[in-house]
């Protein structure tokens, strides 16, 4: 069997609280066999390539560090202040600096050198988001002749919003050495194609295959799942229950919503608490019968856009509050703190509503954590953004507009009054869907693609 050879931005095996990606991934190479490689998060004063080796939990990872040059330009600068924003369809936040794609380049090719020497002739690589556009034409620059898969986890925007970067075309192309290219959406793989097909000339079969020139690509379309099983047992868990209890009595009888996300411009927090406080303004009856809990933990706080966004929310929440509480009542909790996955599963299920209202979002594994945490006996209700992966797969929860002040208010006053027989079928179909397409079924849907895809002819001898 063909071990995996696994590329990412950070790496991330075994031990500790594990995301979903982590998680298919550690399966994957635990089943297959093979390598994790990537930034090791550490800066070095002069990049050498020198590889740190580690193996936990039957994974081997591989791990460079990088120069500060490197990750002002290609990670804080490139990746988080060019791509990230662009393709959250946030063009008034991008940044298009020549140094920063500079950087980007640069990086990608230094983890080509890198990893270069650890692929074997019969080893199948999997490159992971858009950190790694040029990654796998690189590789194929440096005689690697392996199947070579790459995964979108964030969205592809239409071409409209994709021209306005100076080097699409080039990651496009650059893009198009790989072999198979996954999305989590049939949306993101159209607008794809559409660039490729009105920009570079290319054509796309019934069967999936892109064509440019002498280059076929397979492209495909499978969302990300958790381990759903896993994630409802651990939701029964001590931990767990431990923190259902503690926020059950500190609720004193209220009933609570909660929203998780990462504190980013892209997942809609400050459209949700205006929202939540349209809510609160419409129905005075209700006013102090809910509290909002809005786990954020901070990130990237080396770019602007994330500092001002982190201040924007403080000032909102503070307002709500203060314009809405009462002596023995806060509308809004708001934590800047991260929590261990088994202590968030307890915060899901002590909740009645989960809201998960991002701008854009490339699936958002929080919706299906959610729905995984619920009681089968009293599930609580998922409102989705239908601008989120995650809604192409979870219709049955009640999908709204988060630029919709009056939608979220109103989504929020059905989701308090429906009646338990319909969270409870609505819960049942979401998890089904859960179980069916799991991570598992995730990984195993791009991996079977990437092993069917014929493998690249041999270099031509000069």
């Amino acid at each position: 069997m063909s071990r995996l050879i696994v590329i990412s931005n950070r790496v991330s095996a075994g031990g500790g609280a594990q995301g979903g990606l982590a998680v298919a991934l550690n399966a994957a190479l635990k089943e297959m066999g093979g390598i994790w490689f990537g930034w090791s998060g550490e800066v070095t004063e002069e990049f050498t390539g020198q590889i740190q080796f580690e193996r936990r939990e039957g994974i081997t990872t591989a791990t460079i560090d990088l120069e500060e040059q490197d990750i002002d330009e290609y990670y804080n600068g490139y990746a988080n202040r060019t791509l990230w924003p662009l393709f959250h369809y946030r063009i008034d936040l991008a940044e298009y600096e020549r140094d920063y794609a500079g950087g980007y380049q640069r990086a990608n090719e230094r983890f080509a050198d890198s990893v270069r020497p650890l692929i074997e002739p019969d080893d199948v690589v999997w490159i992971q988001d858009y950190h790694l556009f040029p990654l796998g034409a690189e590789l194929r620059k440096r005689g690697v002749r392996n199947r070579i898969g790459f995964f979108l986890h964030i969205p592809w925007p239409p071409r409209r919003l994709l021209v306005t970067l100076p080097e699409a075309s080039k990651l496009v192309s650059s893009l198009l050495e790989c072999d198979v290219i996954g999305f989590h959406t049939h949306e993101w793989l159209q607008s794809f194609c559409e660039y490729a097909c009105d920009e570079l000339g290319g054509t796309l079969d019934d069967d999936g295959i892109l064509r440019i020139g002498d280059r076929t690509v397979k492209l495909v379309a499978c969302p990300i799942g958790i381990e759903a099983k896993e994630f409802a047992e651990m939701a029964r868990g001590d931990a767990a229950t431990e923190t259902f209890e503690r926020v059950t009595r500190s609720l004193v009888g209220r009933t609570l919503i909660v929203g998780v996300d990462r504190l980013d411009y892209s997942k809609g927090l400050e459209e949700r608490f205006l929202g939540y406080e349209r809510f609160l303004i419409e129905n005075p009856e209700e006013r102090m019968e809910v509290v909002l809990m809005q786990i954020a933990p901070p990130s990237r706080g080396a770019v602007d856009s994330y500092q001002r966004i982190r201040n924007t929310l403080e000032g909102v929440a503070g307002r709500i509050n203060g314009a809405h509480a009462a002596l023995d009542w806060v509308p809004i909790r708001y934590v800047n703190q991260s929590y261990p996955r088994e202590v968030l599963a307890g915060v899901y299920r002590a909740s009645r509503i989960g809201l998960v209202t991002p701008l854009r979002d490339g699936m958002n594994l929080v919706a299906k954590e959610y729905v995984a945490a619920q009681d089968p006996e009293d599930p609580g209700v998922l409102i989705l953004s239908r601008f989120a992966g995650a809604a192409e797969q979870m219709t049955e929860a009640l999908l709204i507009n988060p630029h919709s002040a009056e939608e979220m208010a109103d989504a929020i006053g059905r989701a308090l009054r429906m009646p338990r027989e319909e969270r409870i079928r609505r819960w049942r179909a979401l998890m089904d869907g859960l179980l069916a397409q799991d991570v598992l079924w995730w990984r195993r849907c791009f991996t079977d693609a990437l092993a069917k895809a014929p493998a690249p002819a041999p270099t031509p001898a000069s």
